[in-house]
């Protein structure tokens, strides 16, 4: 199966702690991911938790498509990873690792994006990257200062 490695570092004037709690819990992805409007049957087990992610697709500005991914999400005390399993062929590994830095916390966001067929990757390599460098700004924008 092919794939495409996407990374991106960045800082947030926060706490590791703050950062892993909030990417942590489910619910923090809804905004994190523009495109992700919803997250539903979350079911939280000892080592990881599963839920159901909606994310929601445009075309041609008038027809809405819901798509459910499948989630698992896993920490450490200084990672927040797991995959996403999309019904149309593409997985997602993820994995945010949180290093204190310069007053507050140094993220690495790496995504590796699994595809069956490279025209598929390709169109799901650019949105997850488009995800990817939005979400900076928005944990910047959700935990930017520490309390």
């Amino acid at each position: 199966m092919p794939k495409v490695t996407l990374r991106n570092t960045f800082h947030v004037r926060n706490t590791p702690e703050a950062l892993h709690a909030h990417l942590s819990q489910p619910q923090s992805y809804v905004g994190l991911s523009p495109m992700v409007v919803a997250v539903k049957d979350v079911e939280q087990g000892d080592s990881e938790t599963r839920y159901t992610s909606v994310e929601r697709f445009r075309f041609f500005g008038l027809v809405k498509y819901d798509n459910m991914i499948k989630v698992t999400l896993r920490s450490t005390p200084r990672t927040v990873e797991g995959e996403v399993d999309s019904p149309g062929g593409v997985r997602l590994d993820y994995r945010f690792t949180l290093n204190e830095k310069n007053g507050g916390t140094e993220v690495e966001d790496i995504l590796v994006v699994h595809a069956w067929v490279r025209p598929l990757l390709g169109y799901a390599a650019k949105k997850a990257r488009e995800v990817q460098l939005a979400r900076a700004g928005v944990l910047a924008a959700r935990l930017g200062s520490a309390p």
